[in-house]
């Protein structure tokens, strides 16, 4: 077992990790942030409990030696956990609820490995490194790999809200808190007034034990309601002048720069704004692929907010993410619904699948042959939602993996997954739970954590919270997801008119005018050779990815083609 620690809780050596307990049977490693560990540690003093460091690892670890895989009922927070007991030869994995922190696994014969990162688990070599043409698929359709699977056959992340046991070859999971049954809970909250009550409790909540750290906590803040909602209850509850950090931009309709430093000056932060050129932007391309763990449509945005943060001296940072997801802040939460309802009236329409070929076969853009493909579908909000999500259409992806692959007999066997509730919703709450599921956890959280973790900064994210979730989901879909996220701008009035009267642009960067320019080089020969049209950055960006996972993890295609797969 080795940690790589980034020193959050009690600063001294006495923290390292692995962590052995007192007798030597159990031995630890953690990655993540236990908020409540200060009280836990408490009542384990109460009941005659010695410690020998002020870390929340060494409180795990007596926790786990008292209580078992129980353990993780007592924790809230992040986290990956691995527990070794050297008498029983037994292994104790665990993750959090929310799938914060990722935790993957490969399991051979009577070997394991288990890492934070899918590159140090390859390292191991525990076996061969094929590409799963399943999560291939996921890929070209979402521009991220879906839980639990990866690129690799039998790499695979646990479960978020689910722990393991391993013992000599044999292993069992077991779920001990699961996101998509909050979507199904009955809202017992009747009208706005309460609605919004309960949201700044559970804000005030969440944001403050977000803050426990022995180091100063700095906010990613852009000019959007999220990021805004923190600076601002931070400084009313008392967290005066936190470092704000701020990504701009020469393209007026991506920069959000002005935004971000009016908010930072109304609430008194110390605020670092980083001026993005395209050409800056390509030197630090090559830099962002060797952090890169699997390749991901997103992540360069964090990347390069995330070393701005560290270079200021910062070690621990908040994000807005999940706020959009929660309070429905995506054009989705529109679109998607009036996409599905479309194709409830097109259902009259006789030759229905016959016009959806012609048009996935000639549409002018993407965003038209992905409407054509959906027409061909039995419709609904999952099929409507990967539609306005998606980058190649289920046809165009068997083009791309035929030609990755070099097999012409390459079929996509299964449709996209997701472990989004098998329940009746409401389409705003389907809606949610696709964003939380499918978008959030399989790709901004997981890139996210890579590329912060990348600077050696620790992001923590208040809205994607165990006690935060359950707490909104309280409050019917209709109120909770009012456009233009009212809910949470209700819930916070100190979010200064400037923000709330700004149209949403989200933490973009401006690629669309950059592969057209100062990164045309950047792709090389993709435009070429890909057999389907790659008319937009982000099917540029799938492939380049992609091209650069496979070659540098060796991992083995069957017949690949290695004009794909060579250096950028």
């Amino acid at each position: 077992m080795a940690h790589a620690r980034l020193s959050i809780q009690d600063l001294s050596s006495a923290g390292r990790q692995p962590m052995y307990s007192d007798d030597a049977r159990y031995v630890i490693c953690f990655n993540g942030e236990i908020y409540n560990f200060h009280k836990l540690r408490e009542g384990l003093l109460k009941t005659g409990e010695s410690f020998h460091t002020g870390t929340d690892t060494e409180v795990i670890l007596k926790l786990y030696q008292r209580h078992g895989a129980d353990v993780v009922s007592y924790l809230e927070g992040m986290f990956a956990i691995a527990v070794w007991d050297t008498v029983e030869g037994q292994l104790f994995l665990a993750r959090d609820p929310l799938g914060i922190k990722p935790l993957y696994v490969w399991e051979v014969g009577n070997s394991i490995a288990f890492a934070s990162e899918i590159r140090a688990v390859l390292a191991a070599d525990l076996g061969p490194r094929n590409l799963n043409k399943d999560a291939l698929f996921d890929y070209l359709r979402l521009g991220s790999v879906q839980e639990p699977d990866t690129l690799v056959e039998g790499i695979w992340l646990l479960p978020p809200g689910s722990t393991m046991a391993w013992k000599g070859g044999n292993s069992s999971q077991s779920q001990y808190w699961e996101l998509h049954s909050r979507f199904a809970n009955k809202p017992d909250i009747g009208d706005t007034a309460e609605a919004i009550s309960v949201t700044r409790a559970a804000l005030e909540s969440t944001v403050e034990k977000h803050f426990v750290s022995d180091v100063p906590v700095g906010i990613f803040l852009s000019g959007g309601i999220d990021s805004t909602a923190l600076v601002a209850l931070a400084s009313t509850m008392g967290h005066d002048s936190p470092e704000t950090f701020c990504i701009s931009f020469n393209e007026k309709n991506f920069n959000e720069g002005s935004l971000a430093e009016k908010t930072a000056i109304h609430f008194g932060s110390q605020h670092t704004d980083y001026r993005m050129t395209p050409v800056a932007g390509a030197k630090l391309v090559e830099t962002y692929l060797e952090s890169m763990d699997q390749p991901c449509i997103d992540g360069f945005n964090t990347f390069c907010v995330s070393r701005v943060a560290k270079e200021a001296g910062v070690k621990v940072v908040l994000s807005g993410l999940g706020g959009d997801e929660l309070f429905g802040g995506y054009p989705s939460f529109q679109k998607v619904p009036a996409l599905a309802r479309l194709h409830r009236l097109s259902r009259y329409m006789p030759a229905r699948r016959a016009l959806g070929r012609l048009v996935e076969r000639h549409g002018s853009t993407s965003q038209v042959r992905r409407l054509g493909s959906f027409l061909q579908t039995a419709g609904g909000v999952a099929e409507a939602w990967t539609t306005m999500r998606g980058f190649f259409t289920q046809n165009e992806s068997i083009g791309v993996a035929r030609w990755l692959t070099q097999q012409k007999d390459v079929r996509c066997v299964r449709a996209l997954r997701f472990d989004t509730p098998h329940f009746q919703l409401d389409e705003l709450a389907h809606v949610s739970a696709l964003e939380t599921i499918g978008y959030m956890r399989n790709q901004l959280l997981r890139e996210s954590d890579v590329m912060s973790m990348a600077a050696g900064l620790e992001l923590r994210v208040p809205f994607v919270d165990r006690a935060f979730v359950d707490s909104i989901n309280r409050i019917p879909s209709n109120i909770r997801l009012q456009k233009g996220k009212q809910l949470l701008l209700d819930a916070v009035p100190e979010i200064p008119s400037w923000i709330r009267e700004s149209p949403k642009r989200g933490f973009r960067f401006p690629f669309g005018e950059w592969a057209q320019g100062a990164w045309s080089d950047t792709f090389g020969d993709i435009h070429a050779d890909c057999p389907v049209p790659c008319d937009t950055w982000y099917r540029l960006w799938t492939i380049f990815a992609l091209r650069h996972f496979l070659r540098v993890n060796k991992v083995d295609c069957s017949g690949v083609n290695h004009s794909l797969l060579k250096a950028a």
